[in-house]
């Protein structure tokens, strides 16, 4: 029971930090959780001497989770209007007005 949930752990950790770095948002979380349930059930599991690759991903899935909670505070996604775009879309819009008066 022990390696399987070490298995699962380390599995869930990897995924953890992969997205966290990715731009998935809070979506992280969810392997977060399952790394560091199945980490302190492996950690519960395991004798002293058979600990050390469970604190192991316990502290890589701790680390992903302060990157997450990190990115999700202080970094945030802003949308701006492009006044360039703006200007042509309105120049483009009276030039073909023009045109259909001039066809006219």
């Amino acid at each position: 029971m022990r390696q399987l949930f070490l298995v699962i752990a380390s599995i869930f950790t990897i995924l953890s930090v992969i997205f966290a770095f990715l731009p998935l948002g809070t979506l992280a979380f969810i392997p977060i959780g399952i790394a560091l349930i199945f980490g302190f059930l492996t950690l519960k599991k395991s004798d002293m001497r058979q600990s050390k690759w469970v604190k192991l991903f316990l502290v890589i899935t701790v680390l992903s989770l302060l990157i997450v909670v990190g990115k999700a505070i202080f970094i945030t996604d802003a949308v701006e209007t492009d006044q360039q775009f703006d200007t042509q879309k309105r120049e483009s819009k009276n030039e073909a007005q023009k045109e259909l008066e001039d066809l006219e």
